[in-house]
């Protein structure tokens, strides 16, 4: 079970999330709801209210066990960066870059809207990427939907060669 079917169940059945919790904490986990709040950083109280089923989740609350459960479950070796952007800005980007002596993944998500780009980070947070590189325009909302960092791309370069073209038509 993963943490989009512990959302989607919690969205889908009342006790839903505390049956898709228990089993990713049985089955993916091996940890007991204790051992969890520790890890989390969410009071025990807090926690058993919402599997004896007293309260449903908050907002923050769903956020802080969705972030916890990401970081405890085994990860796939591949570290990436997810790249949002148009399809022609994405021609010159490399499938990997060296930081710090570790190598990481560069995968590219090609939109053409803004609705494709909020869509796009979902899918790259849901893919297992470490953070999102996308436009200034749709990064703050990006930035509210996502648990993982995200990055803005400022384009200076490409203004002024924008710029330049245009003013060839005067």
């Amino acid at each position: 079970m993963t943490v989009d079917d512990l959302i989607t169940s919690m969205l889908r059945d009342e006790g839903g999330f505390q049956k898709a919790f228990l089993n990713i904490l049985d089955e993916e986990l091996g940890m007991s709801l204790c051992e969890f709040c520790k890890a989390a950083q969410i009071s025990q109280s807090t926690m058993y209210k919402v599997m004896e089923g007293g309260r449903e989740p908050n907002l923050r609350t769903v956020r802080q066990v969705v972030k916890t459960i990401r970081l405890l479950q085994p990860k796939n070796d591949e570290r990436f960066i997810a790249i949002i952007a148009a399809s022609n800005a994405l021609e010159s980007i490399p499938s990997s870059i060296t930081v710090q002596d570790m190598v990481i993944h560069v995968h590219e998500y090609p939109v053409a809207t803004l609705e494709d780009a909020i869509i796009a980070a979902v899918r790259a947070e849901r893919d297992g990427a470490l953070g999102v590189v996308c436009a200034p325009i749709v990064a703050p909302t990006v930035e509210r939907i996502l648990s993982i960092p995200v990055s803005r791309v400022i384009p200076t370069a490409s203004i002024h060669v924008a710029i330049e073209k245009l003013t060839e038509s005067f």
